[in-house]
């Protein structure tokens, strides 16, 4: 049996609530790769019915920075913008880190529209009322 043929727990809605998952994403343009798969996770997570925030710390960021998110590929994977504008359409939900943003002089006004520039607390928030939480 191939690994993707092993059966899954019921999706998540069938066991009384959905899931809240936060993802923190620390790379982005320094590494396609890092930068790719917690989006591939958000979305799937998203079609299993889960409700997922996609927290976007460190070089995280440039995922959701317009002029460089669409230069974010990985071989083997659809571009990261590709992926992000799907993450949006199923109800994911993008925070980036604002000290972050300022120590990479990138203004909140270049972000893609969706995203919300939060602080630490808000994380802190969002982890506290999650289920699970993966960083990448």
């Amino acid at each position: 049996m191939s690994p993707d043929a092993v059966p899954i727990e019921a999706p998540v809605a069938e066991r009384g609530r959905p899931s809240r998952l936060v993802i923190v994403a620390t790379h982005g343009l320094d590494d396609p790769e890092r930068a790719t798969i917690p989006l591939v996770m958000g979305n799937a997570a998203l079609a299993m019915d889960a409700k997922v925030t996609l927290v976007l710390q460190s070089m995280g960021v440039t995922i959701a920075t317009r002029g460089t998110v669409e230069h974010i590929s990985a071989v083997g994977f659809d571009p990261v913008a590709k992926l992000l504008a799907s993450f949006f359409e199923f109800g994911g939900h993008v925070l980036v880190c604002i000290p972050c943003l300022e120590s990479r002089k990138i203004s909140v006004d270049e972000l893609v529209p969706g995203a919300l520039p939060v602080k630490a607390g808000r994380v802190v928030q969002e982890i506290l009322d999650a289920d699970s939480v993966v960083n990448y």
